[in-house]
């Protein structure tokens, strides 16, 4: 067998492409320069997924990468776990290995989903599909590790700049559509150069795109105002508590961690100045504040002298207790005060700080006694930290894990935090510094999602100031004693789309997949005869239509463009959060009855007063409005030609043989089918619609059957009605106790009022959902006939389709969860 036969066998050809996806995907994670491979690091793997014609092949070759991609990126995670349970590094490994597709699940998600989408749609949707899939797999089923493809940008000060709009799930969104297009390239590197221009044109389009970003971002930056806030990070390089206690005992242990944080943190407060000091994660080792014994009282009063000399907080990881058991928590104390409070810690890492209820119990301690039991926190908190300056500085303390979750960092910048305090303990990672190394690129996305700086310490790993741009301007080497001063401005957290969202891209792209299944399931069941004609049938006379002179048809364009175009400002209003438009009701009718209602109206009326009806009586064109008659004879026209711009609706205009346009546009829903009945009455040579993009966007247009629930009835009284029933309930419970409260209270005239401005909110609501919808849909079928002319007709099936489905499922989806929320 020669080397060629042998590469072609598909099992061989898709190890290949999984292996040298993985060799990539470790350069990759190793930072540097390499950082650019992760555009094309899955590259080989998605060339073999192509040649997979299964299901059951594209899950083999998912479960196979993320095998593989665990090996080459956390290898040493595996030694860590080795070296903690004591079972060795090679049995860690093997450990690891065999739950790779728990620690790296979104790779066969991936898989499947992409498989799935190929044999439905092209190859635009399936890239969609399958990098949503992968971004809402780590959104639904939380990693170990919390990582994702985008950490590794993290040494592009440029590119990642963009994590302050989708968070680092919206970059890796975008690098895996990158890596499609590159992979989309190399398909078509048979069919030439100019095939090929398209796809690898996108693919530069996406960091293109970030680094403008990134740099406007940073050429914007506001310059730095105030004072500082400079913090003594303290790591003390003391690891491994369990081998010293056994060598020196529990009692110097602790006698030497303490005093070697006693005398850094006075170096820090006495030499560098600093305006507070922060210790590392569980680096005083019992519960604070709540002793166990007299010796640990002592040690409490200790450190409150401690902070009393020095005349500025201290934060430090320490534990917590209540009667639900104990905590990893880090504790505020102030000069004076004493102690502020705690924050405790909400991410456990599982099996060693926590064992799930539903697999905990006596045996399973038994055989895996170095599992934890710590409790998890209710989520961020935000503290004062009072300087003794005078100055109050609001911080987010983070510990550990809680820096791999994008939500705590933003619920703490949503409650006012300034700054992100962060405590680790990085001595997983003695023996590999590339696991530290994550963890602080990780966390520097923190910063990045919400624009705030961070102070992190660790034991032994890498400490470091963090500015707002998620630079590291003053830090320490692995496995070093030393002291980090660092000062870096505060301020409120700016209105980022992150902040405003949340971690909304993973969320998206759920409701994306649903939205896609549905709309798949629908095509299934609606599924026409397999080729329609391109054309329409015509549509017989009488018809009808508006006859409208320039002035007529500039007016009501100037009208519908007002009306809608504030429809769309509106939503983006909303989107922004626009305080009047969200809490006002009032306000909002009044808006939109003034920027939508008002100029639609008087549109609706200038076409009613030019309304006639049109038929062929005569061997002429026949438009007649009562007694009033408009003729002109079928023999004079050349050509009815679709309006390039259908405003304020689709219509045509009529060329005469002498090659002047007749003063008069014909606005009608159907343009084509218009022109044909012209052609269908006179015969040849008969108007025929000139084949242009507008023809074939009105003929997109009119193919889609509009059924029941596209008709206004149903979609602007039916269903906001539906949606403000439970609404309506919800806030009468909430606001009077009961679902008639307010008539019981106030009566029956101001429970139908109340009842009223609900229904027209949700009117209002829904319309502007509609209005959003119907801009996607509309830029999607335009967009379609500029690239795809020949397919312009499924995509706008498809559009709309999914577009019936996003109103009267996403609307009430939304409704449920607020209401379970609440």
């Amino acid at each position: 067998m020669n080397a060629s036969t042998f590469f072609a066998k598909p099992g061989v050809r898709m190890m290949s492409g999984v292996l040298a996806s993985a060799l990539v995907a470790s350069l990759y994670a190793r930072g540097g320069v390499a950082w650019v491979l992760g555009f094309v690091a899955l590259v080989p793997w998605l060339r073999t997924l192509d040649a997979t014609r299964t299901m059951a092949g594209a899950l083999l070759s998912g479960y196979a990468m993320s095998v593989a991609f665990t090996l080459a990126v956390f290898g040493w995670f595996g030694s860590a776990i080795g070296n903690y349970t004591q079972l060795g590094s090679a049995t860690g490994l093997v450990v690891l290995l065999v739950a790779a597709p728990l620690f790296q699940p979104q790779f066969i998600v991936f898989a499947f989903v992409r498989q799935w989408a190929a044999r439905w749609h092209g190859a635009a949707v399936c890239a969609l599909a399958g990098a949503a899939a992968w971004v809402a797999a780590e959104w639904c089923m939380p990693k170990m590790l919390g990582d994702t493809l985008a950490y590794g940008l993290y040494p592009s000060k440029l590119l990642r700049q963009a994590a302050d709009v989708g968070g680092a799930a919206g970059l890796t969104f975008a690098m895996l559509l990158a890596n499609e297009s590159v992979r989309a390239a190399l398909a078509h590197r048979g069919d030439g150069l100019r095939a090929m221009a398209r796809p690898l044109a996108l693919a530069a389009l996406v960091p293109a795109l970030l680094a403008g970003y990134g740099l406007a971002t940073l050429s914007s930056a506001p310059a730095a105002s105030g004072k500082p806030l400079r913090m003594g990070l303290v790591q003390s390089n003391i690891v491994d508590y369990e081998r010293l206690r056994r060598e020196k005992g529990a009692g110097a242990v602790v006698r030497e961690v303490l005093d070697t944080h006693y005398a850094m943190s006075h170096d820090a407060v006495e030499r560098q100045h600093a305006d507070a000091v922060l210790w590392s994660e569980t680096v005083y080792p019992t519960t604070f504040g709540h002793p166990k014994s007299e010796a640990g009282a002592e040690l409490d009063r200790e450190i409150l002298g401690i902070v009393n000399a020095a005349n500025v907080p201290f934060v430090f990881g320490t534990y917590d207790r209540d009667d639900a058991g104990e905590y990893n928590a880090a504790a505020f104390v102030v000069p004076g005060s004493g102690l502020l409070g705690f924050y405790r810690k909400t991410r456990l890492f599982p099996l060693t700080e926590y064992v799930p209820a539903w697999l905990d119990g006596p045996v399973f301690r038994r055989w895996f006694p170095w599992t934890g039991s710590w409790q998890p926190g209710t989520g961020a908190r935000v503290f004062p930290l009072r300087l003794r300056d005078g100055r109050e500085i609001p911080v987010l303390p983070l510990i550990c894990l809680d820096d791999m979750d994008a939500a705590l960092a933003i619920d703490g910048a949503r409650l006012g935090g300034q700054a992100i305090l962060t405590l680790s303990n990085d001595s997983w990672f003695s023996d590999d510094p590339l696991g530290a190394e994550l963890h602080q690129a990780a966390a520097a996305f923190r910063s990045i999602e919400t624009r705030l700086p961070q102070f992190r310490v660790t034991s032994n790993g890498y400490s470091g100031v963090i500015d707002a741009t998620g630079t590291v301007i003053a830090a320490t080497r692995m496995g070093e004693r030393t002291l980090v001063i660092g000062d870096v401005p505060v301020r409120e957290a700016p209105r980022t789309l992150m902040l405003m969202w949340g971690d909304w891209v993973g969320k998206a792209s759920a409701v994306f997949l649903l939205l896609l299944a549905l709309t798949t399931l629908l095509r299934c069941w609606h599924e026409r005869v397999a080729q329609e004609a391109p054309g329409l049938a015509a549509q017989a006379l009488p018809a009808s239509v508006a006859i409208l002179p320039a002035a007529a048809r500039i007016t009501t364009a100037v009208l519908r463009v007002f009306s809608r175009g504030s429809l769309l400002w509106m939503v983006a209003a909303v989107l922004l959060g626009d305080g009047v438009l969200q809490a006002n009701p009032l306000a909002q009718i009044r808006m939109f009855a003034a920027l939508f209602l008002a100029p639609e109206a008087a549109a609706w009326f200038v076409l009613l007063a030019f309304s006639a009806r049109a038929s062929i009586d005569g061997g002429a064109l026949v438009l007649a409005r009562g007694s009033r008659r408009l003729e002109l004879p079928i023999g004079d026209i050349a050509s009815a030609d679709a309006w390039r711009l259908p405003i304020p609706g689709p219509g045509v205009s009529l060329r005469l043989n002498d090659g002047r346009r007749w003063r008069y546009g014909l606005a009608h829903h159907d343009p084509l089918a218009l022109a044909q009945a012209l052609a269908d009455a006179v015969g040849a040579p008969s108007p025929q619609a000139r084949p242009s993009r507008a023809s074939a966007y009105a003929q997109a247009r009119e193919a889609v059957h509009r059924g029941l629930l596209d008709r206004p009835l149903a979609k602007f009284i039916v269903l906001p009605l539906m949606l403000t029933i439970p609404a309506f309930r919800l806030h009468q419970h909430i606001a009077y106790g009961g679902s008639f409260g307010e008539y019981q209270a106030f009566g029956l005239s101001a429970y139908l009022t109340t009842f009223a401005l609900w229904w027209a909110g949700w009117v209002i609501g829904v319309v502007l959902c509609a209005a959003a919808l119907r801009a996607a849909i509309e830029a999607g079928t335009m967009a379609a006939v500029m690239l795809r002319p020949a397919q312009v007709i499924g995509m706008r099936r498809w559009l709309e389709r999914l577009g019936t489905v996003a109103l009267y499922l996403g609307l009430p989806s939304w409704l449920l969860m607020r209401i379970v929320a609440s």
